[in-house]
């Protein structure tokens, strides 16, 4: 672990402003779903990385591998490599798309991570894949608690988020972010992966829930806790304690990385719903367009116009 700061300066920014859209629209791999699998992106890759860690490969490599199939998956949604290959693509072909989709999004990434990311899709390596641990499947489960405060009712927005989906974007942001804060991203990365190993176990009441624990919450979240350690063994059990360890605090260039890309996915989760409330026709059918280029677009335009839509 390094205790370094920002290349900018303890006196400059706290976080680097150039990556905030490509983070609101990686946000989205908590609600992009497709038929036969099972849970969004996020909570798939998840399972992946969690797999691929008890199955021996290193945390290093599974940080890498995640967050770069994680970016390619911003644009390309699950037009991932399995399905590529199933369609009858070549490897090399497969590794083509995946790092076109990769380049559309990451323009404004670290240089030096942007290479090694990259470089990831392009020599593509299979990880023996292990146990999925039993907390995996229980995060998947446990919805996240809305917006809380104590003293106040909550502010519950649907479909919530679950907990696996949180952890993995918080993974991947703080991979992408550890440039900055000049920290280790296999650590920030493992650390994020696993700050929530106790609501496997513990329902998710929020902040106000856990005031109103006041003594009993410590000796809760240490308990339930280590129900998700105990299911690993020793060597794998240790590294995820050592990366726990900047949980904590700021105090570290992991710590801030972490702690930075928490509070970005958080407010992030909340601002996707203010948006989809506030989205208008202009947007959609102008900006996107929605009615789009082809063949027919005259047509279809008359039919709107005609039949006063919207």
């Amino acid at each position: 672990m390094s205790d370094g700061v920002p290349v900018n300066g303890a006196s400059g920014p706290a976080a680097p402003a150039e990556l905030r859209d490509l983070f609101v629209e990686m946000n989205d791999l908590k609600r992009v779903r497709s038929a036969g699998r099972v849970g969004s992106i996020a909570e798939r890759l998840f399972a992946q990385g969690w797999s691929a860690l008890t199955g021996g490969a290193s945390a290093e490599d599974v940080a890498l591998d995640i967050t770069a199939t994680a970016l390619a998956a911003t644009r390309l949604c699950d037009l991932d490599a399995a399905f590529l290959a199933s369609a009858g693509l070549s490897e090399e072909a497969v590794s083509g798309v995946l790092v076109d989709g990769f380049d559309s999004v990451t323009s404004n990434l670290d240089p030096g991570l942007r290479e090694t990311l990259r470089g990831r899709l392009s020599r593509r390596v299979a990880h023996r894949p292990g146990p999925v641990p039993g907390f995996v499947t229980a995060l998947a489960r446990q919805p996240r608690a809305g917006v809380t405060c104590p003293g106040r009712a909550r502010i519950l927005l649907e479909p919530p988020e679950n907990h696996a989906e949180h952890c993995l974007l918080v993974a991947v942001y703080g991979v992408v972010l550890s440039p900055f804060y000049r920290a280790d991203p296999a650590t920030v990365f493992l650390a994020a992966m696993a700050h929530h190993f106790h609501n496997a176990a513990m329902p998710d009441a929020g902040f106000t829930g856990e005031m109103l624990l006041g003594d009993h919450l410590g000796p809760i979240m240490a308990r339930t806790t280590q129900w998700a350690l105990d299911e690993f063994d020793g060597p794998l059990r240790e590294t995820v304690e050592r990366a726990r360890a900047v949980l904590p605090d700021d105090a570290t260039a992991e710590g801030r990385a972490f702690h930075a890309a928490d509070c970005v996915d958080r407010v992030l989760q909340i601002a996707q719903h203010l948006q989809a409330a506030s989205l208008t026709m202009q947007t959609v059918l102008g900006d996107m367009e929605l009615v789009h280029a082809g063949p027919v677009k005259g047509f279809h335009d008359r039919v709107l116009v005609d039949m006063r839509i919207p």
